[in-house]
């Protein structure tokens, strides 16, 4: 991991370190049109820029006949979650038999997939999923949003410059923003013994709420950007806890294609409700995270992220989403077999999780 602004200069060093001498850059067009990939000390780069929130496995397939055909022996991923994803699921075409759903979690396919994946260096310009520095990917096929995991599917190289997320619009900010901070607030509440990550989380934790709300109102902020990709960074090592219902009821709205809903949004509108559920299951938990937030009770952390979200001018309901209650009806019972359902707090089953659907409707 390489943390600090400017750190993308280590880039070329990292490519000859790795042999990619020809990367294939995986990012989305709003990167380019910002000039983010122009920004990129490669030489012509071989550039797939057709990512969009959250990826499916057509976009894959594109990518990796662009891969194939243009010779190409490394990835470079930048961008958020999205483009970082896409490049793992390409990674495992390259030498895997397709199809692509048979290495998903829910298809036991972790042990499918093997240590043959083209070496790859991610560069996160989003302060939000943490992917860029985990074993895990998201990419929506055929309508569901399936994970995959393997320890073969982790970045050798993660470039963390906060100097890339300063052109981060408002809304975005606030919206990847809170995905981090749900991460961190999951991975503590998860049952899992894992007391290094519990401190992990807690960092990024009081590091991403002290900033979230700053580096929104005033994107120039370089100290809250660096301080906010920190809190992105922590989550997303806080991953082995594993996450919760906060994700588990996200990830099959996320598989709505035409209605392009952002995750981190999502997860804003979905966390006060979990934390409520889960409320008697890991209240001494909650009480050392309300002790983190500078609260004095437990009981007010729910309604104090419902206020964070008001403050940063994201919806607090899904029906601000332009969601109706018969989108959200066939949703429950992949909400509860989500691979994050096993480590909620709270065991989980289909009525759960549709009066939690109703309750943040």
């Amino acid at each position: 991991m390489y943390f600090d602004f400017g750190a993308l200069t280590v880039l070329p060093h990292l490519l000859k370190k790795y042999n990619i001498s020809r990367p294939l850059v995986i990012t989305d067009k709003g990167l380019v049109k910002l000039g983010i990939i122009a920004r990129l000390p490669i030489e012509t780069p071989v550039v797939f820029d057709h990512v969009e929130t959250n990826p499916t496995e057509s976009m894959a397939l594109e990518a990796f006949d662009v891969y194939s055909n243009s010779n190409c022996d490394g990835l470079v991923a930048v961008g958020g979650g999205s483009p970082i994803d896409l490049a793992k699921c390409v990674g495992i075409l390259v030498h895997h038999k397709p199809p692509l759903e048979q290495y998903a979690i829910v298809s036991g396919g972790i042990s499918r997939i093997t240590g043959n994946i083209p070496p790859m260096i991610s560069i996160p310009t989003t302060a939000g999923s943490g992917s860029e520095i985990g074993r895990a990917a998201l990419i929506t096929i055929e309508g569901r949003k399936l994970g995959f995991l393997s320890d073969h599917l982790l970045p050798l190289a993660a470039i963390c410059d906060p100097e890339l997320t300063l052109d981060l619009p408002r809304q975005l900010t606030a919206a990847t923003g809170m995905d981090a901070l749900s991460h961190c607030v999951e991975t503590y509440c998860s049952p899992r013994y894992n007391p290094v990550a519990d401190a992990i989380a807690l960092d990024g934790l009081e590091r991403g709420f002290k900033n979230i709300a700053r580096v929104t109102n005033d994107g120039t902020n370089g100290d809250a950007r660096a301080e906010m990709m920190m809190c992105s960074l922590e989550g997303g090592l806080a991953f082995q806890k594993g996450l919760g219902a906060v994700h588990s009821l996200s990830h099959p709205l996320g598989g709505l294609t035409e209605k392009q809903l952002h995750h981190g949004t999502l997860n804003a509108i979905f966390l006060p409700h979990v934390l409520r559920y889960n409320f008697d299951y890991c209240k001494a938990k909650i009480q050392t995270m309300a002790t983190t937030l500078g609260l004095t009770d437990a009981s007010t952390v729910p309604e104090r992220f419902v206020r964070l979200n008001q403050e940063l001018g994201l919806p607090v309901r899904l029906k601000e989403l332009g969601l109706t209650k018969d989108d959200l009806e066939p949703l429950a019972k992949k909400a509860k077999e989500d691979h994050c359902t096993a480590t909620n707090p709270r065991p989980l089953e289909i009525n759960d999780c549709r009066k939690l659907y109703l309750e943040a409707w």
